[in-house]
């Protein structure tokens, strides 16, 4: 009887495990044709040559999102230091003696070029200005600073009278003597040499720090502007030395000089006390 049963069952395996091995017999029914008939996700159907091929598109996309980036970061500092260096500071080498010792050959300054628009100029300010009448053919220095550029100190605006009664004698502004000793180069006069000068509208007087070295406004009295600077030819008032690193320092104006200055009038009289 255990032999029949065994039998049975190795039968009935035997049959359960071939069942369906020989597909020759198996009709192809509508329902497998179907199946492969389906259309098929691209994403999907690639199999695992399409599953690669979309993380090359999401790296080559992470590629080209960091390169952006890098740009934008990289990028948008340049173009701020750009803009600040062509809008709003100035950097210059200084070669002449002329400003001594408040600047020394070889210094560099930074200017600010807000000034004189939309901030006005101001009595003791420290200019950089384009040469306007051939001047550096008297300044005594053979390397001239960058292109046609000078560098004085602010003494008269429009409608001051600035003038000095000759060596030894101050330099008056509007009939007031300034003090001037907080700039002026040891040793040297305010001025070796008498000079009387009405600042015209628009324009400014200047004259440098060591006025025996120094062909400013006083030396050309002569040209078309009467030794006069337009205003239009400033393009920034000094407002440090950077360099060398030893004198390092801001560059004093020096307002208080010129404090009990009255205010010059349209007419070139003056006016009220500053």
């Amino acid at each position: 009887m255990a032999s029949n049963e065994s039998d049975e069952r190795d039968q009935y395996t035997f049959d359960v495990a071939n069942h369906g091995v020989d597909p020759s017999d198996m009709p192809v029914t509508a329902e497998v044709v179907g199946v492969s008939e389906q259309p098929v996700d691209p994403a999907v159907g690639a199999g695992g040559n399409g599953g690669r091929g979309g993380g090359r598109r999401r790296e080559e996309h992470d590629d080209n999102f960091s390169w952006r980036d890098t740009l934008i970061w990289c990028g948008i500092p340049i173009l701020v230091v750009i803009l600040i260096r062509v809008l709003l500071v100035g950097f210059y080498e200084i070669p002449s003696r002329s400003m001594e010792s408040t600047i020394e050959p070889g210094d560099r300054v930074v200017t600010s070029k807000l000034s004189p628009r939309p901030f006005g100029l101001k009595r003791g300010d420290v200019v950089v200005f384009h040469d306007p009448a051939n001047w550096l053919a008297g300044e005594q220095s053979g390397n001239p600073l960058a292109g046609d550029y000078l560098i004085k100190r602010v003494i008269g605006l429009p409608g001051d009278t600035v003038e000095c009664e000759g060596a030894g004698q101050p330099i008056k502004v509007n009939g007031v003597a300034v003090n001037e000793t907080a700039y002026l180069k040891a040793g040297v006069d305010p001025s070796a040499f008498p000079f009387s000068v009405t600042v015209s509208a628009n324009h400014i007087f200047v004259m440098g720090d060591n006025r025996a070295n120094s062909a400013d406004s006083r030396y050309h009295q002569d040209d078309g502007d009467k030794g006069l600077v337009p205003m239009s030819d400033v393009v920034g008032v000094g407002i440090a030395r950077y360099w060398p690193l030893s004198r390092i320092s801001g560059l004093d104006a020096h307002h208080e000089v010129f404090s009990n200055v009255p205010d010059a009038g349209s007419d070139g009289s003056a006016g009220n006390a500053a």
